[in-house]
């Protein structure tokens, strides 16, 4: 009895032997996946880091390309503008000054100096109607700002509708310009007669 109650507590040493040892194993184990997963983690977030950096970079550069595009682009159309506004006026041009001038102390009505027709009737009529509801309804200190604000667009209308009648050498529109066709686009773009010899 006693040498087997000794196998017994042998035996009972050796499984508990070799639990702790596979658990001091599965222990080993875990902490080796968990150093992995840790270092996979920081190496993901140092790529991630690495390529927002890089696309950060070269979205500053295409935003900088932008920038100086869009202002070289803005710097050509003004020096256009400023060879259009100076330029010496020729026989049939409408002058930019009166266009703006009209435009800007009469509203849309200005428009009829220079503009599309087919706009500034239009225009002209709502305005009309406008100024005379408001004459009534609203008061005076409350319309001002409004015509402050209205009139000089009204008057940069005006003098883009003059520069584009002294440009195409007709009444052209401002706006839903995709409809409108210039006389002499259609005029370029008509076939020519061809002239036969006798």
């Amino acid at each position: 009895m006693e040498r087997l109650a000794a196998l017994e507590a042998e035996v009972k040493a050796d499984a508990d032997a070799q639990r702790a040892r596979k658990e001091a194993a599965l222990a080993k184990v875990r902490e080796q996946r968990a150093t992995q997963l840790a270092e996979r983690d920081e190496l993901r977030s140092r790529q991630t880091e690495l390529v927002t950096k890089k696309s950060r970079a070269q979205q500053e550069e295409r935003d900088a390309g932008l920038e100086v595009g869009s202002a070289l682009e803005l710097a050509h159309r003004a020096q256009g503008m400023k060879q259009e506004l100076t330029r010496a006026p020729r026989q049939g041009d409408k002058s930019w000054v009166k266009s703006g001038l009209a435009s800007m102390l009469l509203g849309p009505i200005g428009w009829l100096y220079a503009g599309s027709l087919r706009e500034a009737v239009p225009a002209s009529a709502a305005w009309l109607a406008f100024a005379a509801i408001a004459s009534k309804l609203i008061p005076v200190f409350l319309l001002m700002p409004v015509l402050l604000v209205a009139l000089p667009l009204s008057g940069i209308a005006g003098v883009v509708y003059a520069l584009q009648y002294n440009r195409t050498g007709g009444r052209q529109r401002l706006f839903d310009k995709d409809k409108a066709t210039p006389k002499k686009q259609l005029a370029e773009a008509s076939p020519r007669p061809i002239k036969r010899r006798p």
